[in-house]
């Protein structure tokens, strides 16, 4: 598996092969106590040292490698790990969606129904690559509306991570089949829903319920 090219627009060297390393980790086709260096990276990506270097320090900010003389040594993510980064997700889109339920903005409806909408089609077609970006970009667009820069800032700290996650967990939704896939898109109308209808006991309701299934599709996908 290889991280999708289509997500890469505009990404540096080093980005780009952050993000194909961090699904190698994520995935667990490296796996924890694995040991690289940084010219065995340099030549599997047949890149220079510096953007290897730009795309270690990422993954070690990440907490996915532990950086040391003899090399890279891979961390990985245990469940507990996957939990706490849908325990913060949780946090904020709760957060979010409180903070819009006083004054939501029509066009933010109208965004999310049509990358509703893209969903479905990318379901009817089993393209599981473009189904995961437009669940990531109808999660992201309710965030980037409640305008909070440290919400942001919290958010894009884990955002590949999630991603990544995302991309795994998509695929193993498409692999039971076609009744999965709608149930994952209407769980995503029933929250442009509530936070459409503007009321915080529904939209706080619809938030819990949205992740409490999104954890179980997570011990389903992961296996530690």
């Amino acid at each position: 598996m290889q991280f999708p090219s289509s997500w890469l627009q505009g990404a540096s060297r080093g980005e780009a092969i952050a993000c194909e390393l961090r699904l190698r980790i994520i995935s667990g086709t490296l796996r924890p106590g694995d040991i690289l260096s940084e010219n065995r990276i340099a030549a599997d990506f047949d890149s220079s040292r510096s953007p290897v270097r730009e795309a270690l320090r990422t993954l070690s900010n990440e907490g996915l490698i532990r950086l040391e003389r003899m090399g890279v040594v891979i961390l990985g993510l245990n469940m507990k790990d996957v939990e706490e980064l849908y325990d913060v997700r949780f946090l904020i889109e709760s957060f979010v969606q409180q903070r819009l339920s006083a004054d939501v903005p029509p066009s933010l409806i109208t965004q999310l129904h049509n990358t509703i909408d893209k969903m479905q089609l990318a379901g009817k077609h089993q393209n599981a690559v473009e189904f995961a970006y437009q669940d990531l970009t109808f999660h992201e667009t309710i965030i980037e509306a409640a305008a909070h820069s440290r919400i942001s800032h919290l958010w894009k700290s884990i955002r590949y991570v999630v991603m990544t996650v995302m991309l795994l967990t998509t695929r193993r939704v498409f692999a039971q089949g076609e009744g999965k896939v709608s149930a994952v898109v209407e769980k995503h109308r029933s929250l442009a829903a509530a936070l459409e209808s503007g009321d915080k006991l529904l939209i706080q309701a619809g938030v819990r319920t949205y992740f409490k299934d999104s954890g179980q599709t997570l011990h389903e996908s992961f296996e530690f």
